[in-house]
């Protein structure tokens, strides 16, 4: 499968461009790294998962340690509830028409799309879900609440380091199919969708199970 590049004019630069700057290159002895394109992405991405990682230790933190009482705890978990339903929401209809992309009964654009959109609400949606979960108070000493908190870190850092994998995959050309991309991008994204997948649905049921085993105990 053949590539083209996009320049912001809109047109597409040709390798006898590239031709004539390389000779520049190797005449001053400096020859330009192809990671060096890399490491602002990465690090941008180092920066993202750590904030991701302090908010989410915070968070934990705060909800083992402060007591809010009966009033905060009612509102932090009304709050809760609407975050889940929007981030994971938004989430599972991104997965569902990646999902039909994959099956060829989407184009590649429109996932994108779909996920420029859906973007606020998954990721507010989770700041949402931090704060409010250090309101409800949840029993760190439990290793089924040990697991949901485990798999919404999980979440962050994955939604983190798929979005290079996303921006390669978005700027393929129209009407390609999952077929036709590089093994190593399939492969990728489907690991992705996979941990997305389960992490969700891992955290969705396990809060279900305490709230129902709280109710049951009367809390």
């Amino acid at each position: 499968m053949s590539t083209a590049v996009v320049e912001p004019g809109g047109g597409t630069s040709s390798t006898e461009n590239t031709e004539k700057a390389a000779p520049v290159a190797e005449r001053d002895g400096s020859r330009p790294s192809p990671n060096l394109a890399r490491q602002p992405g990465r690090r941008k991405a180092l920066v993202l998962s750590g904030v991701c990682t302090v908010a989410w230790a915070a968070s934990v933190s705060a909800g083992a340690l402060v007591d809010c009482g009966p009033d905060l705890h009612r509102a932090g978990l009304a709050c809760h509830i609407i975050a889940l339903v929007l981030s994971f929401g938004a989430i599972l209809v991104v997965d569902w028409v990646g999902f039909l992309w994959l099956m060829g009964k989407r184009d590649i654009h429109d996932t994108r799309r779909l996920e420029t959109a859906a973007q606020p609400l998954i990721w507010g949606g989770l700041a949402v879900l931090l704060v409010s979960g250090a309101l409800i108070k949840p029993d760190i000493t439990s290793p089924v609440t040990q697991v949901k908190l485990l798999c919404v870190l999980v979440l962050m850092l994955n939604g983190i380091a798929l979005a290079p994998a996303m921006r390669r995959l978005h700027a393929l050309p129209v009407g390609t199919h999952f077929k036709s991309v590089a093994l190593r991008l399939r492969a990728r994204l489907l690991v992705a969708l996979c941990i997305s997948q389960g992490c969700w649905w891992t955290a969705v049921l396990v809060g279900l199970l305490n709230s129902t085993l709280r109710r049951w105990a009367g809390d």
